[in-house]
């Protein structure tokens, strides 16, 4: 079938409405109020009602699916990442059409764009999702279940450019260093992830307060020494060193990952529920030193209800944010 771009079904029934307004138009009878309103019909078939934050619809759970759902709407209100759905090539085979991960993504866009009630079951899609060992009714973690997602998407992509476009939408470029602090020799290694996990908590267990506080923490060097201690190519023995990470290129959509669980020794999971609040907007120019940054690095809802999720000890655990995602201002 070649490049899918959309369910052709959508396409032939727009089809009689723009003729119709056509003939209107020759006619000279169109209204500058009819003429509005057909240009923005227009605009919603061509790309669609999350493409132009036009309030897609909900997505009902299907039992223990509320983060599954919650990430879904994250990645289907991203116009970046739609543009790359809308160009996967479609699998010609049924069952492969059922198997295939981003195909069944673009069908539920489709059916969240063109429905008229207030939501749908993603029920096609989450049986796609056990085809590939993500079960229904199981309680997942949020970050986790973000990577298992993409994953599947990046690889069940097989146009390599657009693969390609996928991985620099979201991947976070880092330099990972160790110096040692005899002769200031300095080992690097660049590597790459989806997001970024950051603590709660700095190195001497004491709370951190805001999210940048909680983005210098975890981009501040940690002194090896003692056991810790590592084997220096240059001295040729076990030196005492500077460890760290740079911050080197971040991606149009950057996705952080609040750890807020740890794991007791009697294996039960604690959940972090105290407030960290987190900006609207993120200037790393700002919040990194010019040794931790080397990028240029740097949208709106109602900033009321999103303030709601920082966490505090009397907040129920599900209103508490987990996953924060962030689209750069300047794409170039």
């Amino acid at each position: 079938m070649g490049q899918g771009i959309g369910c052709p079904e959508k396409s032939r029934k727009s089809e009689p409405a723009l003729n119709q307004s056509m003939k209107k138009a020759e006619d000279g009878e169109e209204s500058r109020e009819e003429a509005v309103e057909r240009g923005d019909k227009q605009l919603r078939a061509l790309h669609g009602v999350a493409d132009l934050n036009n309030g897609a619809i909900g997505l009902y759970n299907m039992g223990l699916s509320c983060c599954l759902n919650s990430l879904l709407q994250v990645f289907l209100m991203n116009t970046h990442f739609t543009v790359i759905l809308r160009r996967i090539r479609v699998p010609t085979v049924r069952i492969e059409q059922k198997k295939s991960v981003p195909y069944q993504m673009l069908l539920l866009l489709e059916q969240m764009q063109c429905s008229k009630r207030r939501a749908v079951y993603p029920q096609e899609l989450v049986s796609c999702l056990t085809w590939h060992n993500l079960k229904l009714f199981v309680q997942y973690d949020a970050a986790q279940l973000f990577l298992s997602l993409w994953n599947l998407i990046k690889s069940q992509i097989t146009d390599e450019q657009l693969a390609d476009r996928l991985t620099m939408l979201y991947t976070i470029w880092v330099q990972e260093y160790l110096v040692c602090q005899k002769c200031s020799f300095e080992t690097r290694r660049d590597s790459n992830m989806l997001s970024l996990p950051l603590p709660m908590f700095n190195s001497c267990s004491q709370r951190l307060k805001t999210l940048e506080d909680s983005l210098r923490c975890f981009f501040q060097p940690e002194l090896l020494t003692d056991n810790n201690m590592c084997l220096c190519e240059q001295c040729e023995r076990k030196t005492p060193c500077l460890q760290g990470m740079r911050l080197t290129c971040l991606p149009h959509t950057l996705t952080l990952h609040l750890k807020r669980f740890y794991y007791k020794k009697s294996s039960w999971t604690q959940k972090i529920s105290y407030s960290l609040p987190f900006p609207q907007s993120l200037d790393f120019n700002q919040i990194l030193t010019q040794e931790q940054c080397h990028p240029d690095a740097k949208e709106k809802v109602s900033w009321d209800d999103v303030k709601c999720t920082y966490g505090n000890s009397h907040t129920h655990w599900s209103e508490t944010a987990y996953l924060l995602v962030y689209m750069r201002k300047n794409p170039q």
